[in-house]
């Protein structure tokens, strides 16, 4: 019996005639449209969605997320399960593998990573370029680019071999550069990895460590980051994983693609949202102030942030376990003040029926940056935590673009509303116009003047 295909039925009402769209998978595809039209020189129908806001640009098996039920799977791993049994790199390798690894597969995975964490010293020259008080991120884009040049080969973007290579290197090298570039911003000198730490620790002690001879993690902040690693990992095509895919699409190398992702998570709408929750609670400052700025946010005055997603409608499920995260770090740093004003703004928040009817709910930056703050990590350097997070899901979409044979060089269409054919106007003429817009007497002497010929 042959299967029942689905269609979406349009009627051109310029025209009078009737389309059959095939639906599949609940989606129609947008070159179908191009074959609705006037007559035969019309180009054909485009859909235009700004921002892609219900447009899916690929087939994706990587992550999935049901925004209204507020559910995130990697692999179709729910998160809370992945972030309490897993650790970051057995995640990584399960993003990018597409299955969780078996214990030697893990041993070898681990051991690749720990043992690729080295940069050239002449990246070190190249970091000490930078100003003192340059953003650790803009540092880092510039850096993760710059590798592309110290590994040509990994412009062979075909090779099953180095691709794995590359992705091995960007996942390793990224903590090394993200701890040196923190450590030239505050002039301290450059801390080399210790192989014998995990992924997390090894972060840690290139961040932190001073003058002993070896530096020990603390195993709940170790374990925190690790989890909020975890967290970030992936989501699904937003705005970094959007750019990691398009300049891939041209072929360039992973580190070009990273370099661009990064400097898309540099945006404060994409990797800085979690200071604004941040500059929002010391703004509100006590939990005494917390209804009077309820009712600005309500009155369009303020805003809440931290609260909202694009995808999700829902209690975002990253943020659910963050806050179990929180109570290991204050177990070590001692309560945050910020914590308590944050869980008081949300019981209030979530009691409300303006926030409710709006599905405002926390999302996974409402509770990081607290986090950050407490472990002693800057401001600045909370995007720079996320893009780390982020590598294996960027790579992992990079590959998955890659391999996909429907796809091509990204190349949006648009909808052009400039000006239609004008003739050019030479420049004495443009600038005897513009004079005479400003100074009455010089637009007589130009109506005066004899007109120059072209030359």
């Amino acid at each position: 019996m042959s299967e029942q295909v689905s269609t979406l039925t349009v009627t051109d009402n310029r025209t009078g005639r009737t389309y059959e769209v095939p639906i599949t998978d609940g989606t129609i595809r947008s070159s179908a449209f191009r074959t609705i039209k006037v007559d035969d020189d019309d180009f054909g129908l485009m859909a235009y969605d700004p921002a892609f806001t219900n447009t899916a640009s690929c087939r994706s098996a990587i992550t999935y997320i049901d925004g209204d039920a507020g559910i995130l799977r990697y692999r179709g791993y729910p998160i809370q399960e992945l972030a309490e049994k897993s650790s970051f790199l057995e995640v990584a390798y399960l993003l990018l593998a597409g299955e969780l690894p078996t214990s030697d597969e893990l041993y070898t995975w681990e051991d690749e990573i720990t043992h690729h964490t080295l940069v050239h010293e002449s990246i070190k020259k190249f970091i000490d370029g930078f100003h003192h008080d340059a953003h650790p991120m803009g540092m880092l884009v510039s850096t993760v680019g710059a590798l592309s040049t110290f590994y040509p080969d990994a412009k062979t973007i075909d090779d099953p071999g180095l691709r794995r290579l590359q992705i091995v290197r960007l996942i390793a090298k990224i903590t090394t550069l993200a701890a040196f570039s923190y450590r030239h911003s505050v002039g301290f000198p450059y801390v080399y990895p210790d192989n014998d730490l995990s992924y997390a620790g090894n972060f840690l002690n290139m961040m932190w460590k001073a003058t002993e001879l070896k530096y020990e993690p603390d195993p709940n902040l170790e374990h925190a980051l690790d989890v909020l690693f975890i967290l970030h990992a992936d989501h699904e095509q937003n705005c970094s994983a959007n750019a990691m895919r398009a300049v891939g699409s041209s072929q360039a190398d992973p580190f070009s693609a990273a370099a661009a992702a990064i400097a898309a998570l540099y945006g404060p709408l994409h990797g800085g949202a979690n200071e604004q929750v941040l500059r929002m609670l010391a703004d509100i400052g006590s939990v005494e102030n917390i209804p009077a700025f309820i009712a600005q946010v309500k009155d369009g005055k303020k805003k809440l942030m931290g609260f909202g997603h694009r995808v999700y409608k829902n209690y975002d499920p990253r943020a659910r376990v963050i806050r179990q995260v929180a109570d290991e770090v204050f177990k070590v740093t001692g309560t945050n003040p910020l914590l308590d004003l944050a869980m008081e703004l949300e019981r209030v928040a979530l009691e409300d029926e303006y926030f409710i009817s709006r599905k405002l709910y926390p999302n996974v930056d409402f509770y990081t940056g607290i986090i950050y703050q407490a472990m002693g990590i800057p401001v600045e350097m909370f995007p720079v935590l996320f893009a780390i997070g982020r590598m294996p899901g960027w790579l992992a979409q990079w590959e998955e673009g890659l391999l996909d044979p429907e796809q091509k060089i990204a190349r949006p269409r648009q909808l052009y509303v400039g000006y239609d054919q004008r003739p050019y106007v030479p420049m004495d003429v443009r600038s005897a116009a513009a004079a005479a817009e400003t100074d009455p007497i010089a637009a007589q002497a130009a109506q005066a003047a004899p007109v120059r010929p072209l030359r």
